[in-house]
């Protein structure tokens, strides 16, 4: 049993070490989304943002509900030569609308569409949330890159710069070739030094992204697949993105508000009712009191025959914002097509510009390496050996801007046809279900089990954020 104890402090100590030893858990491009839709803020106001316009079709429904109201009141009057008198009385009244020729109903249903167009507003801001996020992530792997590019160039040059020293020592050179070698050490650290802001600065974007600063983040995933071609890009947007489905809501909202305003120009019929309870002097000298109950029905029709021109002007007007709902429409769709096509072409020209840049590269390493020997040899400057490694340089760094260009630039072309979301890109999260709050109030409720019911949504919404 003694030799127990120690051989439980040698065991807890491998697994210490063990667990010290053990990197951590890299971030995906995945994760940062991830991070980012749970962060923003912008998502949870634009939530709230659908909830207003949800309880809008709830406030249209309650338009068909009766108003109930109770009123109470107390009168003290009196007038010369007469006594004082004092009335007083408490009443429960209804008003009920009948029927309006379906000017209520046109209200519900352009409230409606009014809903279903803010969803789509807020799919659109998931899918600029998510693009934002991974721009952030591949400008810190582009800034890390380049921080490690740059730093490996400061090394490199601090050798050729120790070179040019000692063959300035043996006479092979001048001081002039040591001046260089130092001139361009300088430029080297100070290009390192942007580098490094740059880093900060993207740790900076993608801290506002994600609601945390980056620690690991791990190689970019495979690149989204493509479409066939920029034409079926283009229809895949016209169908998927939220801007142009959010421009038909508003438009056929707008057709019914057109609708609406014509409606107002017919009657409504109407029903009130009251029961209430009064207290009153019997003459006007005062003394014994009357209590009296009182009950009245009754049906009211009314039409406006003149309004000083109100009624045209409001169906002018709704006529006038349909033809801008129409034209908006219209320009929507055809910047969503410029969208793909400018993404489209910005994934071309990154493919073209890494083909290139490659052959750059294996280039300017040859024309390196061969500068260097016959630098070594006499037959070539300091100055000729620093000018081919910044050539060699700026290859390398063009290649990595390129490479990020050219995957950021697959997530512009999800975005621009609409697909950049938690679904599309299957994420594994739980989403936001925006009908689980309209169910909730579309019939307007206030109390009863309806309000319990709405009272359990709420509180599941203040957990999901």
């Amino acid at each position: 049993m003694k030799q127990i104890k120690p051989l439980r402090g040698l065991v807890a100590a491998v697994v210490v070490s063990l667990s010290a030893a053990i990197p951590a858990k890299a971030e995906s491009l995945a994760d940062t989304m991830v991070a980012a839709y749970r962060h923003s803020a912008l998502i949870e106001q634009n939530r709230a943002v659908l909830r207003a316009a949800d309880e809008d079709v709830a406030g249209a429904v309650a338009t068909l509900r009766p108003v109930l109201q109770w009123v109470a009141s107390y009168a003290d009057s009196k007038s010369r030569g007469e006594t004082r008198s004092r009335r007083s009385s408490i009443s429960l009244s209804a008003q009920f609308l009948l029927y309006d020729w379906g000017r209520t109903q046109l209200a519900i249903d352009a409230a409606k569409e009014q809903v279903l167009a803010t969803r789509q507003a807020l799919v659109g801001v998931e899918q600029q949330v998510l693009y934002d996020a991974a721009s952030a992530y591949f400008q810190v792997r582009e800034a890390q890159e380049q921080v490690a590019l740059q730093q490996n160039s400061v090394r490199l040059v601090g050798q050729e710069r120790q070179a040019a020293k000692d063959r300035f020592d043996v006479g092979e050179i001048t001081v002039t070739d040591v001046a260089l070698a130092d001139a361009q050490l300088a430029a080297s650290r100070a290009t390192l030094a942007s580098a490094q802001g740059q880093l900060e600065v993207a740790r900076e974007n993608y801290l506002a992204a994600t609601g945390r600063k980056p620690a690991n983040l791990s190689s970019p995933p495979p690149l989204p697949k493509l479409p066939a071609n920029v034409d079926a890009a283009r229809s895949v947007g016209q169908r998927n993105h939220p801007s142009i489905l959010q421009a038909q809501r508003a438009a056929a909202a707008a057709e019914l508000g057109v609708a609406a305003a014509a409606a107002e120009r017919r009657p409504s019929l109407s029903a009130d009712a009251s029961v209430g309870y009064g207290r009153q002097p019997r003459s006007s000298l005062g003394g014994e009191y009357d209590n009296r109950a009182e009950a009245s029905v009754g049906v009211t029709m009314n039409q406006t025959i003149y309004s000083g021109g109100r009624l045209s002007s409001a169906h002018r007007k709704a006529m006038a914002n349909r033809d801008e709902a129409r034209s908006s429409l219209l320009n929507t769709s055809r910047l969503v097509s410029q969208e793909v096509g400018t993404a489209w072409a910005n994934i071309q020209v990154a493919r073209a510009q890494i083909g290139s840049i490659n052959e750059q590269i294996s280039a300017a390493q040859q024309a390196y390496d061969g500068v260097r020997e016959e630098a070594q040899l006499g037959a070539r400057t300091t100055l000729d050996v620093l000018d081919a490694e910044q050539s060699l340089l700026e290859a390398r760094a063009d290649k990595i801007t390129a490479e990020s260009n050219l995957q950021l630039a697959h997530y512009q072309l999800l975005a621009a046809m609409g697909l950049l979301t938690v679904e599309h890109l299957k994420l594994g999260i739980q989403t936001y279900d925006p009908s689980q709050y309209y169910n909730a109030v579309r019939n307007a409720p206030s109390t009863s089990k309806q309000g319990e019911s709405l009272d359990r949504v709420l509180r599941a919404i203040g957990k999901s954020n």
